[in-house]
């Protein structure tokens, strides 16, 4: 009772600060008057009525206009994809959603406009699965001739361990595997596709599209890493999972997280919502019930700001991501003329089940064999064995009521199963009930439980109940959305659906069945009964679901969809990002024989062979030479790249004192890497970059005072990933990242309420100030008093996201230095940034760390580059300010038994680090 209590206590307390936060964020907008409601807003009982919102000001998508050629792209990271025989049902993770990103491919690239569509998803070569989900690529169509697309493709990107099948919660770890993984491949098309068609320049996705919470935290990442739009579909919600599992009180808090990581879950959630252009929902309900307990999103707010943007009036720094209303589509083409009410199956079999006319489908023997009169109308359920789905108090509403049990047989389809002992725990316990329930009721030759069907045969099943006449039934506790409800119309089958969600929306587009509390056992007895016994009311309700099925047709929701993407990226800034040549020398190579290239030519008449220049002015010279000689203005052009390199050694040791104050050992740890590197690699080969907390002239201070130069590195990257510097090039600074890391950026917006809602209540003024001799545009830092209460980083961005702000925070410098930046800037961002922009793998990255430092420091671990952590480097981390103690674990995070991550025990010697990184690969 008393955990009941403190959960109940601490979700009342969340909904308090949520409530305050909409209420500051209320104080600096002014309030909507009715006369600026945008056009196609509408009150929630006005919006049931419309299954799409569509604005006055947006263009629906045509056939007719100019050609596009788009790329785009949709990920779906767990669960066994491929694009037949999906064995839905097999379990948790290979349900709807799976079939819904599947057939979205398909459809999305037999729309006019789109060249290409790839679904993107887990690699598995496990032997417990098949070996299709093991092949790098699988296409799902074929380009229609003259169509101008070249089709769509399921691609598998490897992350985690390969010969394991694991489930999506402990998928968490292995998340920035993937994202590199990702990111390889679409900087590899968008070269190709842009050679192919878009005259040499990379062909960039239309759209980045993330299903489910993992992958919409891989969508995030890899727009901020190419600055392309990303849309969000949630599917199923983490925070209304917690709250209703948290109210039924059979779990605690600790119990719930450890075993579904919500937590991990849910702030994946949150990262999707601030990086979203769009969030498209199934269903309203979705919107307000479900994603309005979020703290990134509040249905008044997001309106509210639209309407400033759409009258030129500031947001003030606020940005709440714009939620569409799309049902998924579906391909009615498989509904044939045949299919009428008037063909029963007392005209297709006999009283002794024999065929009279043509041979029957065999899945119909395998369901009639439990029947002891097959005639009998047939009440439908398919789902996966789940308890959500709530199929136990569907049999035990048909077992304890006589009228129902004479009228109707009962076909339970719950995805596939050999042996029931050998299903985890939650399926198993879900089918031994089923089985339990049927034989206390005596339901035998009334109820079908095969334990086989193929996903080609549901088509059938659905038919074998329509020729019953009978009813198909989703009773689910809450159902998102509800697919199966309009399948079974397609076939002809009126429905009776849960309340909860989706359902709602479906049969009121449909008008061809009744909702019922899923928890009211008398409520659905007497639905079946309404719907069965009225034949009036059965044919009204399948005349019905046939005419108005069109509405979830997939050309139309691909027209839909198309036309929102396209009127949420008219509002994003846009940059283009280069890419080298594949077939391009690199210029690390080049430079190996500088002392010939510079034989050849003088730079501006002041530069002859033999001048007495030091080795970093020299290269600087020459670089600059190659670039106006291949400029063919002959003016220099803009170039941040010093060469493709084939390695590229990344040091982020955060090296502080208690008092903040860089250390000696990043000194040494620099000269020793430089040394072991040019002994692994070879001169020219290697490249070094430092990332770092601190501003750029603390970093150069800290340099000076060691045997190291600036110039030693290809970049500098200060200020937790917010800026960018060359050495190489007079320490200029990457115009093109500043704009790349702007996007949502509050600005001057965020600089007071920071201090605000930083401080713990009873601190006083002065104990965090700004620190303006580390700030920058892209930078606010704050100056922390030593032993003072402050805010960790996850309840100050939590505050800050209920107030519509979107931005990164960390603690740096030993926790004295809070660092405000944009939200897509970051260390490993930047990191992911280089490798585009520079042409290198980013397995060909590695970065050396500490065991402990900022509170980004998680951040750098995982992924497909290579991490050498150090013991002993680093005096005094700011982790602790990183996270509250009930939020999500480390290990829900970092992968530590990842090859890919080495420990350097002994001293950091030269020698040492060359060993080690002849343990990770480096050669």
């Amino acid at each position: 009772m008393q955990i009941a209590w403190d959960d109940a206590q601490r979700l009342a307390k969340r909904r308090a600060e949520r409530e305050q936060g909409r209420n500051d964020a209320a104080d600096d907008l002014s309030e909507l008057s009715e006369g600026e409601k945008e056009p196609g807003d509408a009150t929630p009982s006005e919006s049931a009525k419309h299954i799409s919102r569509i604005n006055s000001d947006m263009q629906m998508w045509s056939d007719e206009e100019k050609p596009r050629r788009l790329y785009i792209v949709l990920i779906s990271m767990h669960g066994l994809v491929r694009g037949d025989n999906m064995e839905l049902g097999r379990d948790s993770d290979t349900g709807g959603q799976v079939k819904y990103v599947v057939e979205l491919a398909r459809a999305l690239a037999n729309t006019k406009g789109v060249y290409r569509v790839d679904l993107l998803t887990r690699q598995i070569t496990s032997p417990e699965v098949d070996s299709n989900y093991g092949e790098p690529i699988e296409m799902l169509s074929y380009p229609q001739d003259g169509s101008g697309s070249c089709g769509a493709y399921v691609i598998r990107i490897p992350c985690g361990p390969p010969d394991k099948y694991i489930p999506k919660e402990s998928l968490w770890p292995y998340v920035p595997e993937f994202v590199d993984g990702a990111l390889n491949h679409i900087v590899n098309m968008a070269r190709a596709l842009g050679e192919q068609v878009n005259g040499g320049k990379p062909t960039w996705p239309y759209v980045i599209h993330g299903h489910y919470a993992d992958a919409g935290e891989v969508a995030a990442q890899l727009s901020g890493a190419l600055d392309v739009p990303m849309v969000l579909t949630g599917h199923s919600l983490g925070r209304n999972k917690f709250e209703q599992l948290l109210k039924q009180g059979r779990l605690s808090r600790e119990d719930i997280n450890s075993t579904y990581k919500i937590l991990r879950r849910i702030e994946a959630e949150e990262l999707g919502l601030d990086a979203a252009q769009m969030v498209v929902t199934s269903t309203r309900q979705e919107i307000e019930e479900q994603w309005g307990l979020y703290d990134g999103f509040d249905v008044k707010l997001e309106r509210k700001l639209r309407v400033r943007r759409r009258r030129g009036v500031s947001c003030m720094g606020r940005y709440m991501p714009r939620t569409v209303v799309i049902p998924p589509g579906m391909d009615f083409s498989y509904v044939t003329a045949q299919d009428s009410p008037e063909d029963d199956l007392k005209t297709l079999i006999g009283s002794d089940r024999t065929p009279k006319k043509v041979q029957l489908p065999p899945i119909w023997s395998e369901i009639m064999r439990f029947f002891t009169n097959p005639h009998k109308p047939a009440i439908l359920a398919l789902s996966r064995p789940d308890p959500k789905k709530n199929v136990t108090t569907l049999l035990k509403a048909f077992g304890e009521c006589q009228p129902l049990r004479e009228l109707a047989n009962m076909i339970l389809i719950l995805g596939n199963r050999d042996d029931i002992e050998e299903m985890s725990t939650s399926p198993s316990d879900v089918l031994t009930n089923v089985l339990k329930l049927i034989d206390k009721y005596d339901l035998y030759g009334q109820v079908a439980y095969p334990k086989h069907h193929k996903q080609s045969e549901v088509p059938d099943i659905y038919r074998l109940a329509a020729k019953t006449k009978g009813v198909f039934i989703n009773p689910a506790l809450v159902e998102p959305f509800g697919l199966t409800l309009i399948e079974a119309a397609a076939y002809g089958l009126p429905s009776v659906a849960t309340k909860n969600g989706g359902p709602v929306d479906i049969l009121k587009a449909l008008n061809n069945g009744l909702l019922v509390d899923p928890h009211d056992q008398k409520a659905i007895t007497d639905a079946l009964l309404k719907l069965l016994a009225d034949k009036n009311l059965w044919n009204e309700c399948r005349k019905n679901g046939l005419k108005n099925i069109h509405h979830f047709a997939w050309p139309e929701h691909c027209r839909n969809y198309l036309s929102q993407v396209d009127h949420c990226r008219n509002r994003h800034p846009m940059t283009h990002l280069g890419i080298p040549s594949i077939h391009e020398e690199p210029m690390s190579e080049s430079l190996k024989e500088v002392e010939d290239l510079s034989l050849r030519f003088s730079i501006e008449g002041d530069f002859k062979p033999g001048c007495e220049l030091d080795a970093a002015t020299r290269q600087k010279k020459l670089i600059e030479a190659i670039t106006l000689m291949s400029s063919p203005s002959g003016s220099p052009s803009i170039n941040y790249s010093p060469g493709r390199r084939q390695m590229l050694f990344v040091i982020a040791a955060d090296c502080y004192n208690s008092n903040g104050e860089s250390t000696g050992h990043i000194q040494d740890i620099i000269k020793n890497v430089l040394h072991a590197a040019g002994l692994s690699l070879g001169l020219g080969k290697a490249g070094f970059v430092l990332l770092t907390g601190s501003s750029l002239s603390e970093t150069m201070e800290a340099l000076r005072l060691g045997p190291v130069n600036a110039e030693d590195f290809d970049a500098i990257i200060c200020n937790s990933g917010s800026e960018m510097y060359y050495p190489w090039k007079d320490m200029v600074a990457d115009m093109d990242y500043e704009a790349h890391v702007e996007y949502r950026w509050p600005g001057e917006n965020i600089r007071s309420m920071v201090l605000k809602l930083a401080r713990v209540d009873d601190e006083s003024n002065d104990d965090i100030v700004e620190f303006g001799k580390a700030s920058g545009s892209k930078c606010y830092s704050y100056s922390i008093k030593p032993g003072i209460k402050i805010r960790k980083v996850d309840t100050l961005r939590q505050k800050l996201r209920m107030r519509g702000f979107r931005c990164n925070l960390v603690y740096t410098r030993a926790a004295s230095r809070l660092n405000v930046v944009p939200l897509f800037a970051s260390r490993m961002q930047a990191m992911r940034y280089l490798s585009v922009r520079w042409g290198i793998d980013i397995s060909k990255l590695v970065v050396i760390v500490g065991e402990q430092g900022d509170t980004d420091y998680e951040q750098l671990l995982g992924g497909l580059h290579k991490t050498l952590i150090i013991r002993g480097v680093v005096e005094h981390g700011s982790e602790q300010l990183l996270r509250e103690e009930d939020n999500l674990k480390r290990e829900d995070l970092v992968p530590f038994e990842s090859p890919n991550i080495h420990f350097l025990e002994e001293s950091y010697e030269a020698q040492h680090i060359l060993a080690a990184l002849d343990g990770l690969g480096v050669k």
